[in-house]
């Protein structure tokens, strides 16, 4: 079962033409990677699943985005929507509070108020983005005081406590170190068994290790998507085979 599905999407910054006639289908319960070099639309794309697109002035959009079965683009709440597919950005972002506000924020902003509901969330969230052992006891200590990867799994946790369907990730572990990455992926095994994750990576070496899916992108168009092993192992397009061959890119 495809939880979204992109179809003939045609997006314009001004001019520019970033993404052109773009359709695919993303599974649920999976990690889908998007793949190519810079500037080929893969976050352009990530960011239209979303609506986070409509941030930015100048920009045209044809097609349609599909979340299980309904056009996004057409007459939804985008408040809903965006709790429905969260989003972790390329560099970790927690909020200037505690590490436990962090969490509630957004619980909190919808209007949730008992004390021992947020408690129980945000425990939850904490241990579903494998962290909570490592900040069980510092709770109410402010969020820049952990690592790196440790704020990049509380902005996870920050994602799953709004308990979304899908996760969006923008190049998730670009900004971290190997043995923060290994977690992060790690974590991204347990996710999909109930998420559905889309990720853009720059790394081939990630989107083998953790995609069940691949597609790639290359000057907007995306060139090819299927079965992970199938992409990086019998590609079937000449620029994918230079691409995941190290050819170019």
């Amino acid at each position: 079962m495809n939880k979204l599905e992109v179809n003939n999407l045609n997006l314009f910054y001004g001019d520019n033409h970033a993404l052109k006639d773009i359709s695919l289908e993303i599974p649920a319960r999976q990690v889908t990677a998007l793949i190519g070099p810079s500037g080929c639309g893969k976050s352009t794309l990530l960011r239209t699943l979303n609506r986070m697109n409509d941030l930015v002035s100048g920009v045209t959009i044809s097609g349609d985005v599909k979340f299980e079965g309904e056009d996004i683009y057409s007459d939804v709440d985008v408040k809903q929507l965006r709790m429905r597919v969260g989003m972790v950005f390329q560099k970790p972002n927690p909020f200037p509070m505690s590490i436990y506000e962090n969490v509630a924020f957004g619980l909190k902003a919808q209007g949730m108020k008992d004390k021992k509901q947020l408690d129980s969330i945000v425990e939850e969230s904490l241990r579903g983005a494998a962290l909570w052992d490592e900040v069980k006891e510092q709770l109410n200590t402010p969020a820049f005081g952990l690592s790196g990867g440790q704020q990049q799994r509380l902005c996870i946790a920050r994602a799953i406590a709004m308990q979304p369907e899908v996760i969006l990730m923008d190049e998730p572990t670009s900004a971290l170190d190997p043995i923060a990455t290994h977690k992060i992926e790690e974590l991204m095994d347990e996710l999909r068994k109930k998420f559905t994750i889309v990720i853009v990576t720059h790394s081939m070496n990630q989107a083998k290790r953790i995609s069940d899916k691949t597609a790639f992108f290359w000057m907007g168009e995306l060139v090819e998507h299927g079965e992970t092993s199938q992409i990086f192992n019998q590609p079937k397009d000449l620029r994918t085979q230079g691409y995941v061959s190290g050819e170019f890119g």
